[in-house]
């Protein structure tokens, strides 16, 4: 009988050659949706952008969150260095750019700058941000014929998928061509959300990819739109918000009442402390207030609910979520809630060196690539053609005169004399130019050395002598015309 069950049983079920890949009682469960990215973003995208903008809005973490990304993805601005040789030419594009930076808005409200702090928020918001660059006409009195319009993703239909006559195809609103590049744009001329209020809601433009700037941070490969920043802790966060809401209200109404009455006989009047009465159910209205004394009908009780606290632990209990809100935000903790309580140099340093890695990352690969780089090479181009600059022989040499550096502003660290005294020995052992380390702060080396030699030249006409001045004291502060012993000198030959 056991011979012709084991017979009737069939082969053994197949194991897992991984752990991650078994189905037992512990995973049988977690069977998660093989799909595409692009079909998980055109179908939750819009609902988790929306919930990402109304937790930004009404919460403080979610929006000192965003605050601090920006500030440190962008500062005050990646600015361009031109490494154009020659230095009279150099100087005339860097100029040049420095006065049409002023009306680089379409809108009008930001500078360039802005609109690079307005597109690193939008992009953390809704996951992604269009970039329209704007051909001006040379009677609109710019500097340069160009400006940039900025766009939120609703003006990208996310439902407009579709194959067109001519081998083309539409996907998310992007046209793609026969092998796979991306030609237009198929945008909304006006906002969506904005469509009871205007005249031409719901026409779509087709716009040419040369004009756009599709502007995101791709997580895997063929994905086509953006997905938002606080998507990982879009849950957790709205969810410590409500019980953080709740403790709130839970403490603020247990300290408010300060005791109940019971009067033996109904016709020694009722009501609360201000003498109510009751209304036609016989309910006593009750206004909760500090120090309140609620009259209660005889018989009848007041009894609260008592939920289980987290075991007094809600200083606790709360760091520990919002360090996992943190993780998800891609920050660290202290910048999420601004507690220094818990850290020293060394943490903190070692915390700030890892984020700044990767805002560092998302700067060069994301801000610079999608945005800085198209925007400098259509400038030049217009420029240019409408004679702002003379540059001699420009269409062939276009790429020699387009050649630029992006410089981030400069971090700040905790201990600026431990940083910039690694730098100077990195510096005097060779391992690393002054040029690298100036522009690691964000400044121009070449304009910081025309600064150095004014303000020497003003010093040596005044007759002034200053220790910051290296060609006449020492780093200690000895003058070198003294004749005296440097310290610092003595100790290194020690």
């Amino acid at each position: 009988m056991k011979l012709l069950k084991r017979l009737f049983r069939g082969p053994p079920k197949r194991r897992a050659g991984y752990e991650g890949a078994a189905s037992g009682r512990r995973l049988g469960n977690w069977q998660p949706e093989e799909s595409g990215v692009n079909a998980l973003l055109f179908r939750d995208a819009t609902l988790m952008r929306s919930r990402s903008r109304d937790l930004i809005r009404r919460n403080a973490w979610a929006a000192n969150a965003v605050d601090s990304l920006v500030g440190n993805l962008v500062g005050t601005g990646i600015k361009p260095q031109s490494t154009v040789e020659n230095p009279q030419i150099k100087a005339q594009i860097q100029a040049l750019w420095l006065a049409w930076t002023r009306e680089a808005d379409a809108h009008g409200m930001l500078g360039f700058y802005g609109l690079q702090a307005l597109i690193a928020r939008a992009m953390i918001e809704g996951g992604e941000v269009l970039v329209r660059l704007r051909n001006r006409d040379a009677r609109d009195g710019l500097i340069v014929p160009l400006q940039l319009q900025l766009l939120e993703p609703e003006h990208l239909p996310a439902s407009d998928s579709r194959d067109l006559p001519n081998g083309h195809r539409v996907r998310a609103g992007i046209e793609f061509d026969k092998i796979g590049r991306r030609v237009a744009y198929h945008l909304f001329r006006e906002h969506p959300g904005e469509q009871p209020m205007l005249f031409k809601a719901g026409d779509v433009a087709r716009v040419p990819s040369s004009e756009v700037c599709h502007i995101f941070k791709p997580l895997r490969p063929g994905q086509l739109r953006g997905e938002p920043w606080m998507a990982q802790a879009l849950v957790r966060l709205h969810e410590l918000d409500q019980y953080d809401d709740a403790e709130l209200v839970r403490k603020k109404t247990a300290a408010l009442i300060a005791g109940f009455i019971t009067k033996p006989d109904p016709e020694l009047g009722v009501g609360g402390e201000d003498g109510q009465d009751p209304d036609e159910q016989g309910a006593v209205p009750v206004t909760w207030a500090p120090g309140t004394m609620q009259v209660l009908l005889p018989g009848e009780d007041v009894k609260f609910s008592d939920p289980a606290d987290v075991g007094g632990q809600y200083g606790e209990f709360m760091r520990t979520q919002l360090r996992a809100v943190a993780v998800g935000l891609g920050l660290t903790y202290e910048q999420l809630t601004g507690d220094l309580s818990g850290v020293n140099y060394s943490s903190i340093r070692a915390g700030m060196v890892e984020f700044r890695r990767r805002m560092e990352q998302i700067q060069r690969m994301v801000l610079i690539h999608q945005f800085c780089r198209p925007v400098w090479e259509r400038w030049m181009d217009q420029a240019v053609l409408s004679g702002a600059l003379q540059l001699p022989d420009y269409p062939n040499r276009r790429r020699e005169y387009q050649a630029v550096k992006w410089i981030p502003q400069g971090w700040q660290w905790v201990d600026p004399q431990k940083e910039f005294n690694a730098i100077i020995w990195a510096i005097r052992a060779g391992l690393l130019s002054r040029a690298e380390a100036v522009s690691t702060y964000g400044y121009d080396i070449e304009e910081i050395d025309r600064e150095i030699a004014a303000d020497n030249q003003r010093a040596d006409d005044l007759g002034l002598v200053f220790d910051s001045d290296a060609r006449r004291t020492s780093r200690s502060g000895v003058s070198r015309d003294s004749g005296q012993s440097d310290p610092e000198l003595v100790n290194l030959e020690e």
